[in-house]
C-alpha cells in the first residue's frame, strides 16, 4: 500500500512538480508548485474525512491532490489527461494497488474545468480543493501595472477558506476580496466555469456549494 510519506519522499515526483511549475511560470500562470499541490492534497483529504469517508479513501484524495498538476511538465493543454498517465506510470513503478491507482488517476484526469466530470468522491474532493485555491500569494508577477485579469483577480483575494457546515449540507468558499483592485463581476468572468464545476463536485458528495464574498452570500 502506497503511503502519503512514500509520495512525499519520491524524488521523481518532486522534480516533476518543480518542472511543471517552472513551465507554467514561463507561460505566465499563477503558482502551481509544492505549496499549491500540498494545500490541495491536505484540503481534499480533509473534505472526505469531514464527510465521514474512510481514512484510506481520504489518503487517496491526498495523493491525487498532490499529483494533480504534474501533467503541466508535458503541456498545459490536456494536462489533466497527461498527468493521469504520468501518475499511472509512477504509481505502477511504486507497486500501487491497481484499484487505488485507478481511483487516483481518474481524479487527476477529471480535475480540469475544461474536461472535468467529478465522477467519484476522491475526484470531487480534489476539484473543490483545487478550484477554491484562489489567493494573492499565488500571483508571481509583482508589478500590478502589468497584471492581466487572472493576476488581478487572484491578487485581490486577501483571504479565502473552504469549510463544511456542521450539518454537512453546505460547503462554503468564503473570500475577502479587495474590490478596489477587482470587481466581484471580474471574479465571475474568469471563474464561473470553476464555480459550476465546484457545484457539481459538491453535489457528488451530497453537499451544496456556496460562495461568500466580503460577508455576502453570492451562491
Amino acid at each position: 500500500m502506497i503511503s502519503i510519506q512514500d509520495i512525499k519522499s519520491n524524488e521523481k515526483i518532486k522534480i516533476y512538480i518543480k518542472k511543471s511549475d517552472e513551465t507554467l511560470g514561463v507561460l505566465g500562470y499563477t503558482d502551481h508548485g509544492l505549496f499549491h499541490v500540498t494545500k490541495v492534497a491536505n484540503e481534499a483529504r480533509d473534505i472526505l474525512l469531514a464527510m465521514g469517508y474512510p481514512q484510506r479513501e481520504a489518503e487517496l484524495a491526498w495523493i491525487a491532490g498532490y499529483l494533480h498538476d504534474i501533467g503541466n511538465v508535458i503541456n498545459r493543454t490536456a494536462h489533466a489527461q497527461s498527468g493521469a498517465l504520468l501518475a499511472f506510470r509512477i504509481l505502477e513503478e511504486m507497486g500501487s494497488d491497481p484499484e487505488e491507482t485507478a481511483t487516483i488517476i481518474t481524479a487527476i484526469g477529471n480535475h480540469d474545468e475544461n474536461t472535468s466530470r467529478p465522477v467519484n468522491p476522491v475526484c470531487a474532493a480534489v476539484v473543490l480543493a483545487d478550484k477554491c485555491d484562489v489567493r494573492y500569494s499565488r500571483v508571481r508577477n509583482q508589478d500590478p501595472t502589468t497584471f492581466d485579469i487572472h493576476d488581478r483577480v487572484n491578487y485581490a483575494v486577501k483571504q479565502s477558506s473552504l469549510t463544511i457546515c456542521e450539518d454537512k449540507k453546505i460547503i462554503n468558499l468564503d473570500m475577502t476580496l479587495d474590490t478596489e483592485q477587482c470587481a466581484v463581476m471580474d471574479y465571475f468572468e474568469i471563474f464561473l466555469s470553476r464555480m459550476i464545476l465546484c457545484r457539481n463536485a459538491a453535489d457528488n458528495l451530497g453537499l451544496q456549494f456556496a460562495l461568500t464574498v466580503n460577508g455576502q452570500q453570492l451562491l
